[in-house]
């Protein structure tokens, strides 16, 4: 536990750091990108290693659907002991306790993953993650940024993103070889998911006029939905494929 005291007080620092920007609602038309020129030149870079990667994208697509489910479901297996911490966090007792029970029950019966019964017996997946703690806790948003590979993100999903790192307690009861088997499920399932909406994907990169500006309305409107955040939805949900490219 030693260790996690410098990430403690630097997620401590970024809190109070990202404290001082205006939240969405404060924001012309809900956006607040006061970094847009660097972050424009980091999604140019993304959108050249997208265009580097592609291959790999559509290889997916040749996946068997049961090999594809297969790893869809290790891989939310892999993450739920750390869905179950950041549930606790924000107080949220039942969907830590249903989790708790859908990672024992899939864990086992379910082959270590490969297979989902938690589903078939009413326990359906159910993500969190450090961001959506802080957005519990009253964190605001702050400012929108574009990370370099990741892609879309806020400044509060940024420093919940590297919190996450640290806070799956598989990571330290697995051994060093199990922790990169499930670093690689959760890296092929990104994969697939690039393979599965890539019509979505490539109509928004290379299709619209403003790719930056339309993969950032996605992005804020989407986790502000997701997050449940009714102040800043906007339109709330936005389908990719309903989007008009040409308007922006």
């Amino acid at each position: 536990m030693p260790s996690l005291r410098p990430i403690a007080c630097l997620a401590l620092v970024s809190l109070i750091a990202a404290c001082a920007n205006p939240g969405p609602g404060e924001a012309p038309d809900g956006i607040f990108d006061p970094q847009e020129g660097p972050n424009r030149r980091v999604h140019a870079f993304n959108k050249r290693l997208d265009t580097a990667l592609s291959g790999a994208g559509s290889a997916g697509s040749s996946v068997p659907l049961p090999v594809r489910a297969g790893i869809e479901n290790m891989a939310d297996t892999v993450s739920l002991p750390q869905t179950v911490v950041n549930q606790l966090l924000q107080l949220r007792l039942g969907r830590a306790t249903r989790n708790t029970a859908r990672f024992s029950i899939n864990a086992t019966v379910g082959l270590l993953g490969l297979l989902d019964p938690a589903e078939a017996i009413g326990l359906p997946e159910d993500e969190s993650d450090f961001g959506e703690t802080l957005h519990v806790w009253g964190l605001p948003e702050g400012s929108y940024i574009e990370l370099p590979v990741i892609g879309p993100s806020t400044e509060r999903d940024a420093v919940g993103m590297f919190v996450d790192i640290f806070t799956n307690p598989l990571s330290y009861v697995l051994p060093p070889n199990a922790r990169y088997t499930a670093t690689g499920v959760r890296l092929a399932e990104r994969v697939l998911d690039r393979s599965e909406y890539a019509d979505q994907i490539d109509e928004m990169l290379y299709g619209s006029a403003d790719s930056y500006a339309q993969s950032r309305t996605i992005y804020l409107q989407n986790r502000r939905y997701e997050l449940g955040d009714e102040s800043a939805n906007g339109a709330g949900y936005i389908d990719p494929e309903a989007i008009d490219t040409e308007g922006f």
